[in-house]
């Protein structure tokens, strides 16, 4: 399914709620700056939503182990409001991060209006429980929570829990497993996700993690999918602007190859970018190669 550009509306969400003040609040408006809406030929007005990063608080809950779980809640019913408006009105959202933790204010959104899967780029499982992570930052157990894992504040918005099941879930680019096994996080292997982690993709190749991917995809149970892009699944040489890095990666190249044979093949609902810091890349070339890259999928 192709996307029309003149149906892309741009909404810039950026909360660091679910992670540190560091700067990937800086994200939409780093993107946007290096010229997004022109690459993607928008006509609609950027969507800002407010965010509550004043309230910031660096102390975890005691009750969950998260931080922030209420304002990360708060923030995502906004959210998700602004999402179904945009959906609504027959155009395709298009969120800027922020962290991963949005990710929670939209599952929960679509869920309100049906069955949605999820495509997860992103080079962290994000699979932790709030009782195994060490930082306590959502942002490190956002696919945990979507579907259905963690506390209800977080996990039950609106009696919706689990926002996407995990059969309609897949994960790619995984490389932190080492590290997952390491601080105890659950195994995303061990669920009913599919996932072709990065060491598969280097085994295979893209072009056969693809061919087994799609059909995969065409074949779940939901009406359309969400596509979450986190930068840091590109390979740490090329974007080395997030706050946790990993070796290795995948090329802007097998980002573009993923996304376009995406969305020539699957219903697609929207999609979201998230976790590029670009206090992390002062000459902001970084932030013309995202915007390059994710503006090339959309060309005809």
């Amino acid at each position: 399914m192709s996307v029309k550009r003149n149906d892309i509306e741009i909404i810039a969400a950026p909360s660091i709620l679910g992670l540190t003040l560091s700067g990937v609040q800086d994200l939409a408006d780093s993107l946007l700056a290096a010229g997004l809406a022109q690459r993607l030929q928008v006509r609609h007005p950027v969507r800002h939503v407010e965010t509550l990063n004043a309230l910031y608080n660096e102390v975890r809950d005691t009750a969950t182990h998260c931080l922030n779980p209420q304002l990360i809640r708060d923030f995502s019913i906004t959210l998700g409001n602004v999402i179904i408006s945009v959906i609504k009105e027959g155009r395709f959202p298009m969120v800027l991060g922020g962290d991963c933790s949005i990710l929670i204010g939209i599952m929960s959104a679509l869920k309100r209006s049906g069955s949605y899967g999820l495509i997860f780029l992103d080079a962290h499982a994000d699979f932790y429980e709030p009782e195994r992570s060490s930082t306590g930052e959502v942002a490190d157990m956002d696919l945990a929570i979507v579907t259905g894992r963690g506390p209800a504040i977080l996990t039950n918005i609106d009696d919706l829990q689990p926002y996407v099941k995990d059969e309609n879930v897949v994960h790619l680019g995984q490389r932190d497993i080492e590290e997952t096994v390491k601080f105890g996080s659950r195994d995303i292997r061990k669920s009913n996700i599919r996932c072709f982690s990065m060491v598969e993709i280097n085994d295979r190749g893209i072009e056969q993690v693809m061919a087994e991917a799609l059909p995969y995809i065409l074949e779940l149970s939901v009406e359309s999918c969400w596509i979450h892009f986190d930068t840091d699944v590109l390979a740490d040489e090329i974007n080395p602007a997030v706050d946790y890095r990993l070796p290795g990666g995948l090329s802007f190249a097998q980002v573009e190859y993923v996304l376009r044979n995406i969305f020539q093949a699957v219903s697609i609902a929207g999609i979201s970018v998230t976790c590029f810091n670009p206090r992390l890349a002062p000459d902001k070339s970084i932030a013309r190669n995202i915007v390059e890259s994710i503006g090339s999928v959309f060309d005809k």
